[in-house]
């Protein structure tokens, strides 16, 4: 991938996750409503702790120094919310068909975003 090219796919992928993370804390409540009933305390306690993760993972994957290592955190990030994606779409079975269809359509929109961020990591 020429060096434009993957400079600007970094800056997107910084983005994505720095807005997530703001977003995990300006309107917190649909993301309480993901976290898995299985871990253990407040789901609001896990909603700060995801979104502060995207929050450092996308600094480092804005700055140059740290972009391998934060590309490679957010691909694993990816991963560990995948349990929070599929109590999504379990808990949202009965929503009306358009939410019905965005909750199940995350589940497999995180393979692109792993290997977005193993691409960004690479180059």
């Amino acid at each position: 991938m020429p060096a434009d090219r993957s400079a600007r796919s970094a800056r997107l992928l910084s983005g994505l996750l720095l807005g997530a993370g703001v977003a995990h804390f300006a309107a917190p409540r649909p993301f309480d409503a993901m976290v898995p009933r299985a871990l253990p305390g407040s789901p609001r306690t896990w909603t700060h702790l995801s979104g502060l993760a995207e929050l450092a993972v996308g600094a480092a994957v804005a700055h140059p120094r740290t972009r391998r290592t934060g590309a490679l955190a957010a691909a694993g990030l990816f991963v560990a919310v995948l349990p929070a994606n599929v109590q999504m779409a379990r808990d949202w079975r009965t929503r009306p068909a358009p939410l019905r269809t965005a909750a199940v359509a995350r589940l497999p929109l995180q393979v692109p975003l792993v290997l977005w961020a193993l691409r960004v990591a690479r180059s």
